[in-house]
């Protein structure tokens, strides 16, 4: 099984459809890596959220079949959103959220989107359709986002960095709806 211990360097970008976001990849010379699909995500802490307290986050992501385990350390001060990040794949993330529940990890926030990635250079950019919004997520070196950025139109005051859990609260105040997840309706 692969583990990767990186330090992540990621922008996202609002597009107004996933169509648009596709088509300005391609025209930036991007090619297709991973084809669309289902990411459900499951973000766990303690019951004194000793990990949020920490600005650390814990992730199980289920897709296709394959599940990952993810750390994510705390956010480092940059104009791109930097932070350490573990990875590893697991046999069976369901069994894994019912061994973290075991252990008194619960899940405190679940959130779903349909991803598409790309590659250009040394950036992978992913179209993410969420309930919240499209929007487009590159990640990799300083110099290859900020590249593949301008390429899309898109400049550092275009740059969200915040995590998809503030921009669902955001939305969420935004338009008076409820729900404590990030999840398409059934």
């Amino acid at each position: 099984m692969a583990t990767t211990m990186t330090l992540e360097r990621e922008v996202k970008l609002r597009f107004d459809s996933a169509e648009s976001a596709r088509d300005a990849i391609l025209q930036a010379g991007a090619t297709s890596v991973h084809g669309r699909r289902l990411q459900e995500d499951f973000l766990l802490d303690t019951e004194d959220e000793t990990l949020r307290r920490r600005r650390c986050v814990l992730r199980v992501r289920l897709e296709n079949g394959m599940s990952r385990l993810t750390f994510k350390g705390p956010v480092q001060p940059s104009l791109m959103k930097v932070r350490e990040e573990i990875e590893t794949v697991v046999g069976d993330g369901e069994v894994l959220l019912q061994t973290f529940a075991e252990l008194g990890l619960h899940v405190w926030f679940r959130y779903q989107k349909y991803r598409e990635e790309f590659a250009c250079v040394d950036v992978i950019a992913s179209v993410d359709e969420t309930p919240v919004g499209v929007f487009v997520e590159l990640e990799g070196s300083e110099h290859g986002i900020e590249s593949l950025a301008t390429a899309l139109g898109r400049g550092p005051a275009d740059y969200i960095l915040d995590s998809y859990r503030g921009l669902f609260l955001k939305f969420r105040d935004e338009h008076g709806i409820v729900g404590s997840d990030m999840v398409f309706e059934p």
